[in-house]
């Protein structure tokens, strides 16, 4: 009975080892994924209410001020890096924080060389450390590459539109970051979730009067609601692209 006992728990033991782990979304961007500075809000703190997260995970890693080239200068990338595995997921989203020339000021620590060439420009700090600022493109494209070396799909999407107007209409992002990202996201293959787009259309729609509404402070960091709004253009983009295997996690209702 003993024996029996024994081998009944090794089975189980073995059972659970077997058993793969559910995959992981992992999100990585600026205040506008993430933001703890209440009542502003980042979408990302939204999205797994529209995931069955009992078949998937989700790890929003943005952080706030952070460009793409500071996200990987300050090692957070790495982590991300290093904890994705087969089968995961990576959407990233940035470039609110890249538009400073880049130097070592405290304004243009930030800040990347334009496009998605190869061009760059190295820089010394003062306490000696050399460093090599790339452009945007030329970023996003690390964090593609290197998901995919660790059996990760990646995604890339535009940045959330800022509360500003023209003529009527929210400016977009069309002529710049959104451009080089939905360009990079084509080179590369991947998925590209036009969430500029999606977001300014539903902006234009509910007018500057409606849409003040969602920004706390500034034109830039949207409260839970402007935050619960961009969440559902993320998933409204994951849902445009029916062939993406992220589509399968997705809740059948809203949690």
């Amino acid at each position: 009975m003993k024996n029996l006992l024994a081998l009944l728990a090794l089975c189980c033991a073995l059972t659970a080892f077997l058993k793969p782990s559910k995959p992981t979304l992992y999100l990585i961007g600026d205040s506008t994924v993430r933001n703890t500075n209440a009542p502003q809000a980042g979408w990302g703190s939204q999205l797994a209410s529209y995931f069955d997260t009992t078949r998937i995970s989700i790890n929003n890693s943005a952080m706030a001020g952070r460009s793409t080239r500071t996200f990987i200068s300050e090692g957070r990338w790495d982590k991300v890096h290093n904890a994705l595995k087969p089968g995961d997921f990576l959407i990233m989203q940035f470039g609110h924080n890249e538009g400073s020339a880049p130097d070592t000021t405290k304004a243009g620590r930030r800040g990347v060389l334009k496009g998605t060439g190869e061009e760059t420009k190295d820089l010394v700090w003062p306490d000696g450390r050399q460093e090599t600022v790339h452009t945007y493109g030329w970023y996003l494209r690390k964090f593609i590459k290197e998901a995919k070396a660790k059996g990760a799909t990646p995604m890339v999407a535009s940045m959330i539109p800022r509360n500003e107007w023209k003529e009527g209409k929210v400016i977009r992002a069309t002529n710049d970051y959104g451009k080089w990202a939905a360009e990079v996201a084509k080179q590369e293959g991947v998925a590209f979730i036009d969430l500029n787009s999606i977001t300014a259309d539903k902006y234009d729609k509910l007018g500057p009067d409606e849409v003040k509404k969602c920004f706390p402070g500034d034109h830039t960091h949207t409260n839970e609601a402007g935050a619960r709004l961009n969440a559902e253009s993320v998933i409204d983009g994951i849902k445009a692209t029916k062939s993406l295997p992220l589509n399968k996690f997705l809740a059948k209702k809203r949690s």
